[in-house]
């Protein structure tokens, strides 16, 4: 049995929590996730992967080996499931476990773990856009597809999609959590667009300042549109997780899917296609819910 503590400096300074953030760089959702819940932490002291330490809790977004590790050593950690699954979610130790998972998306596959509390979707801190919006936002998650998979989705649907978008809109970020050399080389040709890595960009101000938005069907992307109320056209999904969302969100709200990136309703989207899922104001504030687990964890000496 361990016992954690904490230290400062100062023996007569305020203690302050030491979290450790972990998540899967490789996926969209894990990223944002993390980041998301992060800005409502700032009262504590926050670690990454890379800096040796000795958390008084462990956030471990989609990364299930790291959240084995952790609570292998005594760790506290409140695990959440990030991205959608068409399957069971796999088992993974924590002392909390979370899954993103909106209402609208009911009758779910669960787990065989036990208790897993739902969340709704992680808005962005910020909601608010930008008077003078430009360009177009293009959010892809590759996470899990096959190399063949992929590099028919870059030639068949992102490049000529990212074409149009520049065509139609003067210039477009293309932001992917996998495979970015692939898409950044493949993409090389086409003037006036910019491609990044998920996991370096902070694609939550990007799509405030973007006139459109088309994005693989992510939890990520749904909430980006959802929270500030703004269009979204879908990109054709990859696997079946994709796909599941995909079906799943378009029988409760009109979204066009980008099979064709020529065909103006791609451009067009419904102005206003998020009433059916009821955006208020008390949805918004799952980030900072979780961020208050965390930081109770923190605070509160834990034995194991």
């Amino acid at each position: 049995m361990a016992v954690l503590s904490r230290c400062t400096e100062d023996p007569g300074a305020p203690a302050r929590g030491h979290v450790l953030l972990v998540d899967e760089p490789r996926l969209l959702d894990a990223s944002t996730a993390r980041r998301r819940i992060a800005g409502h932490l700032t009262e504590l002291d926050v670690s990454y992967p890379t800096a040796p330490s000795t958390p008084d809790v462990a956030l471990v977004c989609d990364a299930p080996e790291a959240a084995a590790r952790l609570s292998g050593q005594g760790v506290p950690v409140v695990y959440l499931h990030c991205r959608h699954r068409a399957t069971e979610l796999p088992a993974v130790p924590a002392v909390t476990r979370l899954v993103q998972r909106p209402d609208w998306l009911s009758a779910l596959p669960t787990t065989s773990q036990g208790t897993l509390n739902a969340v709704q979707l992680l808005a962005p801190r910020r909601l608010t856009r930008n008077r003078s919006r430009s360009g177009c936002l293009v959010l892809v998650s590759a996470y899990e597809a096959d190399d063949a998979e992929r590099a028919d989705f870059t030639d068949t649907s992102l490049r000529p999609a990212a074409a149009e978008a520049v065509r139609r809109t003067g210039h477009c970020d293309v932001v992917c959590d996998t495979g970015f050399t692939a898409v950044r080389k493949a993409l090389g040709p086409v003037a006036g667009v910019r491609v990044h890595r998920a996991a370096d960009v902070d694609f939550d101000a990007l799509h405030a300042a973007a006139e459109t938005f088309l994005a693989s069907p992510t939890l990520t992307a749904v909430s980006l549109a959802w929270a500030r109320n703004a269009p979204l056209t879908l990109l054709p999904p990859l696997g079946p997780d994709q796909r599941d969302l995909a079906d799943r969100l378009r029988r409760q709200v009109p979204i066009e899917v980008a099979e064709d990136a020529r065909r103006p309703a791609v451009w067009t989207p419904h102005p206003g296609p998020w009433a059916p899922l009821e955006p208020d104001d008390d949805a918004r504030r799952e980030a900072q819910r979780i961020a208050r687990r965390v930081r109770q964890l923190a605070l509160i000496p834990t034995a194991f």
